[in-house]
């Protein structure tokens, strides 16, 4: 049975592929900051799973060293690990500075979740992944490519973890190491980035998913991948 660690999974994207793996057999290992909507998400995917043992709900900030620590641990308690996927980040201030104005120390701590942290959790399931020449996917967005006013921070976090990713696939050429923009999605996360204003013609999280999927399916070489490019 292949074994999973999903980041951020109470909520969104991360809640969908989290849906989605349980619904193919996986097993997998779900994080989230809020542990009230961790366990609502874990109720659920138990539920779907039809077994408890199939799904590990581990509450905790992903930037916490003690807390990936446990994830770890969580995925070899379940056997292994086959699939580790880096999808919790925070935008930071909601509306966005420019970097003018940008608080250094508000900065630091989006590197801290949205680079730091990855990296962190894959120092601590590397060997795992090696064992099982498992796949990496971390979650990124435009805003690592493209120079949008405000998103400076956001922006430059996911193009360090971009980045991050890029040196690790050329490090573990027995991994597979994706760095995965999904695009715009109507999440929580993109509402807080335009406050006030109507996502509703943003496509839901869980249309993106067969994307998602498609890529582990197909498993194509280490890279950075849209999911409109893997779309099946």
């Amino acid at each position: 049975m292949k074994v999973a660690i999903i980041t951020g999974a109470s909520r969104g994207f991360g809640r969908e592929i989290a849906k989605a793996l349980v619904n193919e057999g996986w097993t997998v290992v779900i994080d989230a900051r809020d542990a009230s909507a961790l366990e609502a998400a874990a109720t659920d995917l138990r539920e779907l799973a039809g077994s408890p043992e199939r799904v590990r709900a581990i509450p905790g900030d992903v930037g916490d060293a003690d807390h990936r620590h446990r994830l770890a641990e969580a995925a070899a308690e379940l056997g292994g690990l086959d699939l580790l996927v880096n999808n919790a980040s925070v935008l930071g201030p909601s509306p966005q500075p420019t970097l003018a104005d940008y608080p250094l120390d508000v900065l630091a701590d989006v590197y801290r979740v949205n680079t730091l942290a990855p990296v962190g959790l894959i120092q601590e399931t590397l060997g795992a992944l090696r064992s099982s020449s498992g796949v990496i996917v971390n979650v990124t967005s435009d805003a690592a490519i493209e120079g949008y006013e405000g998103w400076g921070g956001y922006g430059s976090s996911k193009a360090a973890l971009e980045q991050a990713s890029n040196v690790l696939a050329a490090e573990e050429p027995e991994l597979a190491v994706y760095w995965f923009d999904p695009g715009d999605m109507r999440t929580q996360m993109h509402q807080e980035a335009f406050p006030g204003e109507d996502i509703s013609d943003r496509p839901e999280p869980v249309t993106v998913v067969p994307s998602f999927l498609r890529l582990l399916e197909r498993r194509p070489a280490s890279g950075r991948y849209r999911g409109s490019e893997v779309a099946p």
